[in-house]
Parts: structure tokens; sequence; C-alpha cells
């Protein structure tokens, strides 16, 4: 029993004097001898009450005198656990103080985040403008509505599913719902929130949506996944002058004489540009919607023109004879004479080796039949003598 006081003595010594280092040198220094349980909490507007308990460390039981919570707003409670309220302690910063035997009093604060999702979340053009000219800057606005605490708040910007690379962002405005102005590193009740950014657009950027999204982030002791919230799309016209078509277009067409070329003039461009041609040439060509139908040599200006700017696109015409049909003559009379050639060498072939002569005088009579030998070929004529 003895051995046990003495020890339960030798502890309370040896607390307190590890205790009392703390008015010491920053160095020797330590830490206030208290458990917060949870130690961060991350509670969601008008959500479930919950608590926190503040206990000494198991060493520190036999020294401690008095454990309680203290609030920025005056709220306090003179037990171990403090009591959230998620309808209205914005800003508390609950701390839990203790004194100890022989020490001055030390305290930890508790980790305390009473966070609201927006109400809304809206996108908007600065100049209430659809439309911008290409290159140009395109001011984008996300209006967040009845957050909190803003200063927990990150923006993010999407054309389509992709999200914008941005530049610079910057919170243009902070108000609160009676419109007074606010400090959202200060403040953490609701507010009223404006985010600005600059996009530079080209004419990919035609027609596509644009929205922002609202998230808090709310440390490592809030919900995963961070609470979001999207605008609805914004639709931007880009503007830009008219880009001509060149494939179809080329810089040089040849045109064989007698045989006219249709030239086809189309160009993209927001807004749809109109196309004119002027030409050259002394003979009127034909024109239909942007096609010309052309047969003579000379310079024709393709010009596509909208609200933004134009495009004028040269095309030389370049006039070419024709020598298939002369050269199909050609080689049709060549054919001919080659074939007339052909068949008098045949003709001749043929009288010389195919065709056989026969004559009747002074034939030699054959004393076995009566037939004549044809100059001594093997056919025989019959012969009849005459008496």
């Amino acid at each position: 029993m003895e051995d046990s006081s003495t020890l339960r003595l030798l502890s309370v010594f040896l607390t307190l004097e590890l205790l009392s280092l703390s008015n010491g040198t920053d160095s020797a220094k330590l830490e206030c001898p208290i458990r917060i349980t949870p130690d961060t909490m991350v509670m969601q507007y008008k959500s479930e009450t919950q608590n926190a308990t503040c206990t000494p460390t198991s060493d520190s039981v036999p020294n401690v005198d008095k454990i309680f919570w203290q609030g920025l707003q005056g709220k306090g409670t003179d037990n171990t656990v403090w009591f959230v309220d998620t309808h209205k302690d914005w800003n508390e910063r609950p701390v839990c103080y203790a004194n100890f035997q022989g020490i001055e009093t030390c305290h930890k604060t508790l980790n305390f985040i009473l966070y609201k999702t927006p109400d809304s979340v809206r996108i908007q053009h600065l100049d209430n403008s659809s439309s911008v000219v290409e290159n140009g800057e395109l001011q984008l606005q996300c209006d967040v509505i009845n957050v909190a605490p803003a200063q927990n708040l990150r923006i993010h910007w999407y054309r389509g599913n992709e999200t914008l690379k941005t530049g610079p962002m910057q919170m243009t405005r902070c108000w609160t719902d009676n419109d007074t102005n606010c400090n959202i590193s200060m403040i953490r009740s609701p507010v009223n929130v404006s985010f600005t950014v600059s996009i530079t657009l080209n004419r990919n950027h035609s027609g596509a949506d644009f929205r922002c999204e609202a998230q808090l982030d709310l440390g490592p002791g809030g919900p995963d996944p961070p609470p979001n919230m999207m605008s609805s799309p914004l639709s931007i016209t880009v503007f830009y002058k008219p880009t001509i078509n060149t494939t179809k277009l080329p810089k040089t067409i040849p045109v064989f004489r007698g045989y006219p070329e249709e030239l086809v003039c189309e160009a993209d461009g927001h807004p749809p540009p109109t196309i004119q041609w002027l030409y050259s040439s002394d003979k009127a060509p034909h024109e239909l919607e942007g096609k010309l139908t052309v047969s003579e040599a000379g310079l024709y200006n393709c010009t596509a023109t909208n609200d933004v700017d134009s495009t004028v696109h040269v095309v030389v015409v370049i006039l070419k004879e024709d020598y298939l049909p002369l050269i199909a003559g050609f080689v049709a009379v060549t054919v001919v004479a080659i074939s007339i050639v052909f068949l008098f060498i045949y003709s001749i072939y043929y009288k010389n080796t195919k065709m056989r002569r026969y004559s009747l005088k002074n034939p030699k009579l054959s004393t076995h039949d009566g037939n004549v030998a044809h100059n001594g070929w093997d056919l025989p004529l019959p012969m009849t003598k005459l008496s």
C-alpha cells in the first residue's frame, strides 16, 4: 500500500515538473495534455446535431482541476462536451480549456466547419452579349448564391466536357442577402460571391456550351467527393471572317478550248458569307450560287464577305488547246493506211502461193485411162478420145 502511494506521488510530481516547463523557453514548451474527440468536425447546415468531447490524457488525470469549453460568440459550457448547433454556429471556434494543479491554464481548439452548399450557381457573359468576334476576349462571370464558408470555395470552368485552363481568376464581389459587402477571409456565414475569368476565343468555340462549377473544398475531414454544384450551360456564338476552300479552288486552273470548266468557290465563316465573282475575261461567264462556268483565259477573283471581314482568292485560268481529237484522227488514218498496205501484201502472197494454173495446150494423153496429166500434178483431167 505504501509502495503504491509512493509511486502515485512520484507520478504526480513528474507530471507537474513537465507541465511547469510550459512557462519556460519555446523549445521546452509542452503540448496541453488534453484530447478532443473528434479533433475535426465538418458539419452540413441543418444536419443532425453532434458533439465533441474534451478529456485529459491518461497520465494527467490526477492533476486536473477543471475542463470547460468556450466559444467566440460567448457560448460556453462547464462540462467536457460541446454541442454543435448546425442552424447557426457559423463563426464558432470552440476552444477546450483545462486547469491543472500548479500550472497555468492551457487549451486546444476544435477544428470545426459548418458548411452550406449553394442555393444556385449561374454563369453569364459580363456585357450580357452571347456573341464575340474571333480572337476577342470573353469575360465570364460565375455567381454562387448563399454558400458557406466562401473561403473554401473553388471554381472550375468547362467548355462542353472539357475543363478550361484559364488564366488568373479573381473574386469580384462578395455580398450578403442584405446587399452589404463582405470579406470572405473573415466571414464564415452564407454569402453570395462572384468570380470572373477572361478567355480568348477562336472559331472552334462557336456554339460551345460554357459552364462553371462551384466546389467546397473542406479538407480531409470533409465529404468525399467534395460537395459541388454546376451552372446551366451558356452558349456562345463566335463571329469570324470567311475562309475560302482552296482545295476545291486552286490558284491556277487549265481550261481546254471548247470544254468549259466550272469554278467552285466555297467559304466558311460566321455569319455565313456571300460569294461574288469578279473577272477580266471579255466574255461574261455563267454564274450560279458561287459556281462560275469559264471557257476563256483570264483572272477570276472570288470574294467572300460577311459582317466581320472579306477574303479574296485570285484564280488564273490558262487556255490550252485540246490535241486529243487531232491525235485520235492521226491514229485512225495510220491504222487505215497500215490496213491497206497489209491487204495489198497479202493479196500478192495469196496469188503467188495459193492459186493454181491450168493449160489445155498440147495435153499429154494417158495411155492407161485416157486422162490428161496436168503439168505434172497428180490430179488428172478426164479426157474422151475422139474418133
